[in-house]
Protein backbone atom coordinates (compact mmCIF):
# COMPACT_ATOMS: atom_id res chain seq x y z
CA UNK A 1 0.00 0.00 0.00
CA UNK A 2 1.31 3.42 -0.97
CA UNK A 3 2.29 5.72 1.90
CA UNK A 4 1.25 9.36 1.63
CA UNK A 5 3.19 12.13 3.37
CA UNK A 6 1.44 15.32 4.48
CA UNK A 7 3.21 18.40 3.09
CA UNK A 8 0.77 21.21 3.81
CA UNK A 9 -2.66 22.73 3.45
CA UNK A 10 -4.19 24.84 0.70
CA UNK A 11 -5.19 27.97 2.58
CA UNK A 12 -6.38 30.17 -0.26
CA UNK A 13 -6.30 31.02 -3.93
CA UNK A 14 -4.13 33.74 -5.43
CA UNK A 15 -5.15 35.78 -8.43
CA UNK A 16 -7.49 34.71 -11.19
CA UNK A 17 -5.35 32.13 -13.01
CA UNK A 18 -5.89 29.19 -10.63
CA UNK A 19 -2.83 29.64 -8.42
CA UNK A 20 -3.19 28.33 -4.86
CA UNK A 21 -1.37 29.15 -1.62
CA UNK A 22 -0.06 26.23 0.40
CA UNK A 23 1.01 26.69 4.00
CA UNK A 24 3.74 24.13 4.57
CA UNK A 25 6.24 23.34 7.29
CA UNK A 26 7.51 20.27 5.41
CA UNK A 27 11.25 20.06 6.02
CA UNK A 28 12.27 18.99 2.49
CA UNK A 29 10.40 21.46 0.32
CA UNK A 30 13.10 21.33 -2.35
CA UNK A 31 12.10 17.72 -3.07
CA UNK A 32 8.37 18.31 -3.48
CA UNK A 33 7.69 21.81 -4.73
CA UNK A 34 8.80 21.21 -8.31
CA UNK A 35 7.11 21.45 -11.69
CA UNK A 36 6.01 17.96 -12.73
CA UNK A 37 5.59 16.72 -9.15
CA UNK A 38 2.40 14.83 -8.35
CA UNK A 39 0.38 16.00 -5.35
CA UNK A 40 -2.65 14.31 -3.84
CA UNK A 41 -5.33 16.57 -2.41
CA UNK A 42 -7.87 15.95 0.35
CA UNK A 43 -9.05 12.77 2.02
CA UNK A 44 -9.71 11.15 -1.36
CA UNK A 45 -6.13 11.93 -2.47
CA UNK A 46 -7.20 13.52 -5.76
CA UNK A 47 -4.11 13.53 -8.00
CA UNK A 48 -2.84 16.76 -9.55
CA UNK A 49 0.40 17.71 -11.29
CA UNK A 50 2.30 20.89 -10.45
CA UNK A 51 3.03 23.00 -13.53
CA UNK A 52 4.58 26.03 -11.83
CA UNK A 53 5.94 26.74 -8.37
CA UNK A 54 7.17 29.82 -6.55
CA UNK A 55 7.67 30.85 -2.95
CA UNK A 56 5.82 34.00 -1.84
CA UNK A 57 6.02 35.35 1.72
CA UNK A 58 5.11 32.40 4.00
CA UNK A 59 3.46 30.39 1.25
CA UNK A 60 4.31 27.88 -1.43
CA UNK A 61 2.42 28.93 -4.56
CA UNK A 62 1.54 26.42 -7.26
CA UNK A 63 -0.35 26.18 -10.52
CA UNK A 64 -1.85 22.80 -11.40
CA UNK A 65 -2.15 21.11 -14.75
CA UNK A 66 -5.68 21.46 -16.14
CA UNK A 67 -6.72 24.19 -13.69
CA UNK A 68 -6.51 27.63 -15.31
CA UNK A 69 -9.02 29.78 -13.46
CA UNK A 70 -9.83 30.67 -9.86
CA UNK A 71 -13.24 28.97 -10.19
CA UNK A 72 -11.47 25.67 -10.97
CA UNK A 73 -9.47 25.66 -7.72
CA UNK A 74 -11.84 27.15 -5.14
CA UNK A 75 -12.95 23.64 -4.16
CA UNK A 76 -9.42 22.83 -2.96
CA UNK A 77 -9.39 25.63 -0.36
CA UNK A 78 -8.88 24.20 3.14
CA UNK A 79 -7.77 20.74 1.94
CA UNK A 80 -4.60 18.92 2.92
CA UNK A 81 -1.88 18.21 0.35
CA UNK A 82 0.14 14.98 0.22
CA UNK A 83 2.91 13.36 -1.81
CA UNK A 84 3.74 9.69 -2.13
CA UNK A 85 6.78 8.64 -0.13
CA UNK A 86 8.11 6.83 -3.19
CA UNK A 87 8.10 10.12 -5.16
CA UNK A 88 10.53 11.70 -2.67
CA UNK A 89 13.46 9.53 -3.77
CA UNK A 90 14.99 9.49 -0.30
CA UNK A 91 18.62 8.49 0.08
CA UNK A 92 19.53 5.37 2.07
CA UNK A 93 19.00 6.20 5.75
CA UNK A 94 17.38 9.58 5.02
CA UNK A 95 14.45 10.24 7.35
CA UNK A 96 11.43 12.49 7.30
CA UNK A 97 10.19 14.21 10.46
CA UNK A 98 7.35 11.71 10.91
CA UNK A 99 9.87 8.84 10.90
CA UNK A 100 11.09 10.00 14.32
CA UNK A 101 7.65 9.59 15.91
CA UNK A 102 7.70 6.54 18.17
CA UNK A 103 11.49 6.47 18.61
CA UNK A 104 12.77 6.10 22.16
CA UNK A 105 14.94 8.98 23.35
CA UNK A 106 18.04 8.46 25.50
CA UNK A 107 20.76 10.47 27.17
CA UNK A 108 23.57 7.98 27.60
CA UNK A 109 21.86 4.81 28.77
CA UNK A 110 18.98 6.65 30.47
CA UNK A 111 15.62 6.48 28.73
CA UNK A 112 14.00 9.93 28.78
CA UNK A 113 10.84 9.21 26.81
CA UNK A 114 9.28 8.46 23.46
CA UNK A 115 9.04 10.96 20.63
CA UNK A 116 5.35 11.83 20.37
CA UNK A 117 5.39 14.88 18.11
CA UNK A 118 7.55 17.40 16.32
CA UNK A 119 6.44 21.02 16.20
CA UNK A 120 7.56 24.11 14.39
CA UNK A 121 7.88 26.85 16.97
CA UNK A 122 8.66 29.70 14.58
CA UNK A 123 11.96 30.36 12.89
CA UNK A 124 12.06 26.68 11.93
CA UNK A 125 12.97 25.74 15.52
CA UNK A 126 11.77 22.17 15.36
CA UNK A 127 11.57 20.45 18.72
CA UNK A 128 10.93 16.94 19.92
CA UNK A 129 8.20 16.43 22.48
CA UNK A 130 9.13 13.49 24.68
CA UNK A 131 6.96 11.87 27.35
CA UNK A 132 8.72 11.21 30.67
CA UNK A 133 6.63 10.02 33.61
CA UNK A 134 3.57 11.65 32.07
CA UNK A 135 5.36 14.95 31.48
CA UNK A 136 6.60 16.47 28.27
CA UNK A 137 10.23 17.33 27.66
CA UNK A 138 11.12 19.66 24.80
CA UNK A 139 14.46 19.25 23.05
CA UNK A 140 15.46 21.39 20.06
CA UNK A 141 15.52 19.34 16.88
CA UNK A 142 19.01 20.36 15.88
CA UNK A 143 22.08 18.31 15.12
CA UNK A 144 23.91 20.04 17.98
CA UNK A 145 21.62 18.22 20.44
CA UNK A 146 21.56 14.81 18.72
CA UNK A 147 24.39 12.40 19.38
CA UNK A 148 23.20 9.56 17.14
CA UNK A 149 20.16 7.94 15.61
CA UNK A 150 19.78 4.19 15.36
CA UNK A 151 16.99 3.67 12.85
CA UNK A 152 16.56 -0.12 13.02
CA UNK A 153 16.37 -0.01 16.83
CA UNK A 154 14.13 3.11 16.74
CA UNK A 155 16.41 4.94 19.18
CA UNK A 156 17.67 8.49 19.25
CA UNK A 157 20.50 9.56 21.55
CA UNK A 158 20.77 13.15 22.77
CA UNK A 159 23.79 14.87 24.25
CA UNK A 160 23.51 15.61 27.96
CA UNK A 161 23.11 19.31 28.63
CA UNK A 162 22.85 20.52 32.19
CA UNK A 163 19.47 22.10 32.83
CA UNK A 164 17.97 20.74 29.61
CA UNK A 165 17.11 17.26 30.86
CA UNK A 166 17.01 16.75 34.60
Amino acid sequence: MEEYIYIGKIVNTHGLLGEVRILSSFDQKEKVFLPGMHFYIGKKKEPITVTRYRHHKNFEMILMEGYHHIDDVLRFKGLSVYVRRSDLHLEEGELLEEDYIGMDGYVGTTWIGTVTDIENRGGNNLVFLLEKEGKRTFIPFRKEFIESIQVPEKKIYFYYMKGMIE
